[in-house]
């Protein structure tokens, strides 16, 4: 006889308000990783701060909130309406015995309200809170240090030039956990030892490795490694880490340096210092001076999630090492008299070999995350890299200007990779639209250009 599903109580997400598209997919890619799922049930507005979740758990719930950097706080939801009579009438139908523990005579409690574009005098605040004196509250008020805190919470809408006189959506609940928007700060790119002039925000960098869905003791590679700051979020949630990078002075933090006011590069700046900076260096592998279009791994499914921001070519076009055949006029010299040669690196080319890299050595249900620069008037969804071995899980957009954005891709391996898969890319004709996109340094360039001339002209009015 099959087990009963457990009973989904309701949880209400209070969300930041940035970065809105990576939010959903980062609290679906959580949900799994924690044991269960998003289902069409969950009342979703995608641009609202209030989402309600039919969670199995308070348990579930608390280690979203370990991992999520999209979310504020979770709140086990008793009560919501359009209004206020609406709200006290759900909170009249919530069943007693589910509140009664947390309302014992022994017990100490608070009352806080938090309102979405509106702000409230303190007499407002203590109105709404007397208003909810049905509620069987036994215990005592103890507003420094109360074991159970209760939240009335306030949606005045999106628009801050038209907030209405009344809420549109009331909630009320109990706090269960914050998520981890602590991070953000504690791990800005503004205190690391070791920057480039692409090092990776660090609330993105989380976004990134929960898309990932990466786990402890999980191997995460990323093969544009740069400064590392993708390995530091991977490591933080007890990931090992590892990178490989064709820039020789960027993997051993050696040349100029990226901070304004500082010529060269000092002794503690490198990956592994970035690392230990944040107590996470017994996660650290190893990174390697390497072409990512030429894979030195032994054959075989190596890591759990592949997460990465390949080179866009907007500072400089990209390279890949090539033979003395391919050219003779770009060969470069790095410190300490290493000499390689390098050959242009479409756009196309990095996309599609990273994703054969990622069907052959992420196991089963791995995920590649990484970053594809689009131009905007040119985008359709045709031009996703795809692979067969790979799903496609999400597709977040970020604006980089009115005419160009990255799109922030996580795909999952399903299918085991096969000899006859290696340029399968090739076969279907999906390859071909993206070519165009190999100019998109020129493209990016042009729409800055017609900028430029623009406000130049406007000011000349």
């Amino acid at each position: 006889m099959a087990l009963a599903a457990p009973a989904l109580r309701r949880y209400l997400l209070l969300l930041a308000q940035e970065h809105l598209e990576v939010r959903l997919p980062e609290i679906t890619s959580l949900l799994s990783l924690c044991g269960g799922q998003f289902s069409g049930e969950q009342e979703i507005r995608v641009n609202s701060p209030f989402w309600i979740l039919n969670i199995p758990s308070e348990e579930m719930a608390r280690g979203l909130m370990k991992r999520t950097v999209c979310a504020k706080s979770i709140f086990e939801l008793w009560g919501h309406g359009r209004s206020a009579g609406e709200l006290y009438a759900s909170l009249r139908n919530y069943p007693t015995d589910e509140m009664l523990p947390y309302l014992q005579s022994d017990s100490t409690y608070k009352v806080h309200i938090h309102t979405f574009n509106k702000t409230l005098t303190q007499a407002q605040k203590i109105k709404k809170i007397d208003a909810l004196e049905f509620l069987p509250f036994k215990g005592k008020v103890n507003l420094k240090n109360p074991e159970h805190i209760f939240w009335i919470l306030e949606d005045y809408g999106m628009n801050p030039n038209n907030v209405p006189e009344d809420p549109i959506h009331l909630y009320f609940g109990r706090w269960i956990a914050d998520g981890q928007r602590e991070l953000i700060e504690s791990y800005s790119v503004k205190k690391r030892h070791f920057i480039g002039n692409t090092s990776m925000d660090a609330c993105l960098s989380f976004i990134m490795a929960n898309h990932g869905r990466v786990k402890p003791n999980d191997i995460v590679y990323d093969p544009f490694v740069g400064t590392g700051g993708l390995l530091i979020s991977s490591a933080h949630f007890g990931a090992y880490v590892c990178g490989t990078d064709i820039d020789y002075n960027t993997v051993h933090g050696l040349g100029k340096a990226s901070r304004k006011n500082q010529k060269w590069r000092g002794p503690d700046e490198n990956i592994r210092a970035n690392l230990r900076q944040y107590g996470l260096e017994k996660y650290y592998l190893d990174a390697l001076v390497a072409d990512s279009s030429r894979p030195i791994w032994r054959k075989g499914m190596l890591f759990d999630a592949i997460i990465t921001d390949p080179p866009y070519g907007i500072r400089e076009a990209p390279r890949r090492m090539g033979s003395q055949k391919e050219t003779v006029k770009s060969v470069e010299r790095s410190t300490e008299n290493h000499f390689f040669v390098s050959s242009s690196y479409h756009l196309s080319d990095i996309f599609f070999d990273l994703l054969k890299f990622a069907a052959e050595y992420l196991v089963m249900g791995g995920r590649l995350v990484y970053w594809l620069p689009i131009y905007r008037p040119e985008y359709t969804e045709e031009i996703i890299p795809r692979h067969p071995c790979l799903k496609l899980i999400s597709n977040c957009e970020q604006m980089l200007s009115s005419h160009t954005s990255r799109r922030l891709i996580t795909m999952e391996k399903v299918k085991e990779f096969k000899d006859q898969d290696e340029n399968s890319y090739l076969l279907d004709g999906q390859y071909m639209p993206y070519r165009g996109h190999n100019s998109f340094r020129e493209k990016y360039f042009s729409g800055v250009t017609k900028r430029i001339a623009k406000e130049e002209k406007d000011n000349q009015k």
